[in-house]
């Protein structure tokens, strides 16, 4: 019986394989596209935030490009991430057709939110104090301060901040990255509608005021009362 080779120590005869030195931590970039790929759908999603990218209007990429001072490239890379959450639509040799969303689309959207969010709120409502609201009251404050301008995009991004540092109070990811995603979709163009304007914008932004308000009171009754007029709006 051959005998056993020790794990412990090289086979006798056997140059031992040359250890590999790590390689070296230094600072890398993402590539270029990505970068500006990323820039492109930040600024289609702004443009459609605002309405200057109309539901049921088609665009071209090259257009589009043009617009924005890019290739072509980046701005169909980001139209399909937007296919992909159903906000626009592949028209052959055409471009892209902002699809919108239907009341009835908006409403499931607000429903949805509404099983994720609210749930999420009453149960923050019984055990945080009063001063841990009060440390999104800039945020409340940034939303009305944009919403006053009429600045349907800069509106947009500074709703979403304060509903993901909202429920990043449970510190549970997911949940945040889930709303988050109901909540750019709510954010969608609506077919056959027009964008919000400057009061409905400041009208919706004072309710996030309101809603730190009864949380820090612990009034859980009207919070829910508050939350669920705000998510279908």
């Amino acid at each position: 019986m051959e005998s056993a080779i020790s794990v412990a120590g090289p086979v006798a005869g056997r140059v031992p394989p040359r250890r590999r030195s790590p390689l070296p931590v230094r600072p890398r970039s993402l590539p270029k596209r990505y970068s500006v790929r990323a820039q492109v759908l930040a600024a289609l999603r702004d443009a459609l935030a605002s309405g200057e990218l109309a539901a049921g209007e088609t665009y071209s990429a090259p257009l589009l490009a043009e617009r924005y001072g890019v290739s072509a490239t980046p701005v169909r890379e980001a139209m399909q991430r937007l296919a992909s959450e159903g906000v626009v639509e592949t028209v052959p040799n055409r471009g892209f057709r902002v699809t919108g969303r239907s009341q009835r689309d908006l409403a499931e959207v607000a429903e949805v939110r509404a099983a994720l969010e609210i749930p999420a709120l009453l149960a923050l409502g019984r055990t945080l104090p009063r001063e841990r609201w009060e440390e999104l009251r800039p945020l409340a404050d940034a939303t009305v301060r944009v919403a006053l301008l009429g600045d349907r995009a800069g509106y947009a991004d500074a709703d979403r901040a304060f509903h993901r540092e909202l429920l990043g109070l449970t510190g549970n990811r997911h949940l945040v990255a889930v709303a988050q995603e109901m909540h750019r979709k709510a954010q969608s163009p609506r077919v056959g509608g027009r964008p919000a304007g400057c009061v409905e914008l400041v009208t919706n932004a004072r309710q996030h005021g309101f809603l730190l308000d009864a949380l820090a009171c612990g009034d859980l009754v009207t919070v829910e009362r508050l939350a669920r007029a705000h998510l279908a709006a």
